[in-house]
């Protein structure tokens, strides 16, 4: 009875409790593969003595063995503006934060009082994966967004420097190259035949330890996250921290079904809830960017929303699913195929929408101009619609690209006024800036700013400032206009 006892006591000690709420989604980061797949993970034989109530668990060693070489450590190196707010002599102090400490003495001075503005460097760590033995990488956009730098460290201690092939904030994707040949890679797995329930395994560098392993299940498939609409989420219950950002998600063939990309914290560390994009999303982006500079979507013109159970009972659905069209754009190609507000969106191409979150990426991900079949439940009864799809807005494809005005000089990313905007801003002409990096966010040049000269020049398209940015000296002087104000803005390009 006392052997008994021990055993029972020795099984009670093993149990951990967790408990936690209030969280906010925070991102965790400061293709051919030449290897074949691993054997699947082969399980651990049970403990002796332990009796049956001991699970085995799947051993990790070989895949991390194998594959754990393909994973790369990256460092980010590059400067950002200060503004008079947080830029202090004792750190990023925040006059304005009635909690700050210091910010009692900022409000002795005034409201006027302001600290001049300057740079600081700023570093970042992350992770990332070799897909080819040429020396394509794939991480997080994030995670190389505005470096100037980026630093790829190899587990047999070589570093490189980077070149960015390019990124999509979209979905979080960025394709790195290297130059170096035969570099170990890790196989492209396929996340539809992954499971909820299914062991998987993380590689990275949180907190900047390198080529650390941690495992879970997947708890989901297909999540939907808050501004996140071209991505269906896989979550896992796998540790990622601050560093995993851009690693790989391995199943236990030791292909990669991921890359960790998000965390839902209310600490900003890991409480049990992580997301990783699917690897044939991020694979489709790789693909664009390296043929073709840049990603292109397609869209049909919809605004969509879920459909509950209370919506389905009213439109006769035998189930709640489905996009339900809340609206239908003017002119669209949803409008010219006839789409209506009130119909529910059940399949594309003869794959069913379960969730309304389902249909953006899966339009997103069709060629522009190509015919799209869609299944319609419109007022009782079940139609089938086509729709040819267009990319989604002409205006901001060299937007969506990252096109700038010769990167590296000035370092903005632009593109022309809509008509509606040009109505609003009352400006015929302009370039609407989409991101500032480089010299230009150094000077001070904000997103959202409308630069409308250039040494005295007027802008119109951005061939004309790529052009004029070309043959302009070290110095140029570029005319703005922010919310109501026009401002001269001096930059010394590099």
């Amino acid at each position: 009875m006392k052997t008994q006892a021990t055993r029972i006591s020795t099984l009670a000690l093993a149990v951990a409790l967790a408990a936690g709420g209030g969280f906010a989604l925070v991102r965790d980061g400061v293709g051919r593969a030449h290897a074949e797949p691993a054997p699947a993970a082969s399980m651990a034989a049970p403990i002796p003595g332990s009796g049956p109530a001991m699970i085995a668990m799947p051993d990790f060693r070989s895949i991390v063995a194998r594959y754990g070489p393909a994973v790369v450590n990256i460092s980010v190196e590059g400067t950002v503006k200060t503004s008079a707010r947080n830029s202090t002599p004792f750190g990023n102090a925040d006059p304005s934060d009635p909690n700050d400490p210091l910010s009692q003495f900022f409000r002795r001075f005034g409201p006027q009082f302001q600290m001049p503005e300057g740079e600081r460097p700023s570093r970042g760590q992350g992770s990332g994966f070799i897909v080819s033995e040429d020396g394509i990488i794939l991480t997080n956009a994030h995670v190389i967004a505005d470096a100037e730098t980026v630093k790829v460290k190899l587990t047999d201690k070589r570093e490189f420097t980077a070149t960015v092939v390019g990124l999509d904030k979209p979905t979080d994707v960025a394709v790195l190259k290297i130059e170096a040949d035969n570099l170990p890679t890790v196989p492209l797995g396929n996340p539809a035949s992954a499971s909820v329930g299914d062991w998987v395994l993380a590689i990275g560098a949180p907190f900047g330890f390198e080529n650390s392993v941690t495992a879970g299940i997947i708890s989901a498939k297909s999540r939907s996250l808050p501004s996140e609409g071209y991505v269906p989420f896989i979550q896992t219950d796998v540790a990622i921290n601050p560093g995993n950002s851009g690693g790989p998600l391995l199943n236990l063939n030791g292909e990669v079904v991921g890359i960790n990309s998000q965390i839902y914290s209310r600490s900003g560390g890991y409480q049990g809830l992580s997301f990783a994009i699917p690897i044939d999303v991020a694979a489709q982006i790789k693909n664009q960017l390296i043929e073709h500079g840049r990603v292109s979507r397609s869209r049909i013109g919809v605004a969509i929303q879920g459909v509950n159970q209370e919506l389905a009972l009213s439109f006769g659905l035998d189930k709640p699913s489905g996009a339900l069209i809340s609206n239908v754009e003017k002119d669209s190609p949803a409008a010219r195929a006839g789409l209506e507000a009130g119909d529910v969106i059940l399949e594309l191409n003869g794959e069913p929408i379960a969730e309304s979150a389902d249909l953006p990426p899966r339009v997103a991900a069709l060629k522009p101009g190509s015919e799209a079949r869609l299944a319609v439940w419109r007022k009782g009864e079940r139609q089938n619609v086509n729709v040819t799809v267009e990319e989604r807005d002409a205006q901001l494809a060299a937007a969506d690209a990252g096109q700038a005005a010769e990167p590296g000089r000035l370092g903005v990313a632009v593109r022309p006024l809509t008509v509606d905007e040009q109505k609003q801003l009352a400006s015929a002409g302009g370039l609407l800036v989409l991101e500032s990096g480089g010299a230009a966010a150094r000077a001070g040049i904000r997103e959202g700013d409308l630069i409308l000269s250039l040494n005295g020049k007027p802008i119109e398209n951005v061939d004309q400032l790529k052009d004029l940015v070309r043959d302009a000296g070290k110095h140029v002087a570029i005319l703005v206009q922010r919310k109501d104000a026009r401002i001269f803005i001096p930059i010394e390009l590099g």
